[in-house]
């Protein structure tokens, strides 16, 4: 008597070669999706960047104008000095609110860039065949990072150098954004003290004071987001 006549399971069929090749089929294109997602959400980040530091360099230029007509117009007495320290301060808040903005993109940026090298690797596990065509990163560490940005240390270097992240820092827009901060909060500053009756030489050392303190502060903020780049090489949470 068979099995199925005393009623036993049937055995279960293995999948083909047709089903895997479905699957794997049905993988690629679920991974596919999400990293043009990733792209088209890191597209956006760029806007938002490019947008918010043309927004405050507009802005910056409207006050410059805005003070040398009211300057020209006062001979730079003391309705010109009110003017500016009205001003001042809300240029150097927009300014310092698109600094924090920019290292948030940035930190976002990173996000999504790992996010794809992780999709990459799938694509490997998938089929290791096509490594020697990939010319981004599909590690989530800095190496595999800087490969996808097609920055120097994304060929073999396994931590950048601290003269290349300087010389890298030096040149982004987070930096340029930051030191025109730090010569807005220096004239804010020198204002102020000269108008308390303080001498041209206190006005200068406060505002010389006022820039570097600016920089630092703000500075050590922006080297809080870019902990990732002392090489952790932490995987994407």
């Amino acid at each position: 008597m068979t099995n199925e006549h005393l009623g036993a399971p049937a055995p279960i069929p293995s999948p083909s070669s047709s089903d895997e090749a479905a699957a794997r089929a049905i993988r690629v294109q679920l991974l596919t999706t999400e990293h043009w997602s990733l792209l088209a959400t890191r597209n956006l980040s760029w806007n938002e960047s490019f947008a918010r530091a043309g927004m405050f360099l507009t802005l910056l230029t409207g006050a410059v104008v805005a003070l040398a007509l009211v300057a020209q117009a006062t001979a730079f007495g003391s309705a010109f000095v009110t003017f500016a320290l009205l001003v001042l301060p809300v240029v150097f808040f927009v300014g310092s609110s698109t600094f924090v903005r920019l290292n948030e993109i940035n930190e976002e940026d990173l996000m999504w860039v790992k996010g794809m090298n992780r999709l990459r690797r799938a694509y490997l596990d998938i089929d290791p065949g096509i490594e020697p065509y990939l010319v981004t990163g599909w590690t989530e560490d800095v190496v595999g990072v800087l490969r996808t940005f097609g920055a120097p240390g994304g060929t073999g270097v396994a931590v950048p150098s601290i003269a290349g992240n300087i010389k890298h820092a030096l040149v982004t827009t987070p930096l340029m954004i930051l030191i025109v901060n730090g010569v807005i909060a220096a004239v804010l500053v020198g204002l102020l003290v000269a108008q308390v009756g303080m001498t041209m030489e206190l006005a200068a050392v406060a505002a010389v004071a006022a820039f570097v303190l600016t920089i630092l502060s703000f500075g050590a903020y922006g080297a809080r987001k870019a902990a990732f780049w002392t090489g952790s090489g932490e995987r994407l949470e």
